[in-house]
């Protein structure tokens, strides 16, 4: 006779940063920036390039403007850490999250639900769930 063990999935919030960011670097053969909110948003993941990568900031065009537009902004990379992930990588991180193109980074909301999820998605895997909000 054989006997079944369910092995209950570890979703700490550590252990789930570090699911995710291995993943994405096994897939990508890059580092990935994923960390974990404070306070009130503790439980609240961020999934990013890495500061170093995150280069590329706003700035007025060249020509008539008023400033007031998004039009009147390209983006270009100042080559100094601070600013925004690039193109290329925002681009690759939402290929690899199965999430098409991103305009930033990625929220992960705190629950097993959204943890499961991202995990899946990271891992290159349809979700086997898709999480739903729980707030209003």
């Amino acid at each position: 006779m054989t006997t079944l063990t369910l092995v209950e999935e570890d979703l700490s919030r550590a252990a789930v940063i570090a699911r995710i960011k291995g993943a994405l670097e096994r897939r990508s053969g890059k580092r990935w920036s994923v960390t974990g909110g404070t306070g009130t948003a503790y439980g609240w993941l961020h999934i990013d390039a890495p500061p170093s990568r995150r280069t590329w900031r706003e700035r007025l065009k060249d020509g008539p403007w008023t400033g007031r537009y998004a039009d009147d902004y390209e983006q270009h990379d100042t080559g100094q850490p601070g600013g925004s992930s690039s193109p290329a990588d925002r681009a690759e991180l939402g290929t690899l999250l199965g999430l098409g193109a991103l305009y930033g980074y990625v929220q992960v909301a705190a629950s097993h639900d959204y943890y499961r999820e991202y995990i899946d998605r990271a891992e290159g895997r349809a979700p086997r769930k898709i999480a739903t909000p729980y707030w209003d």
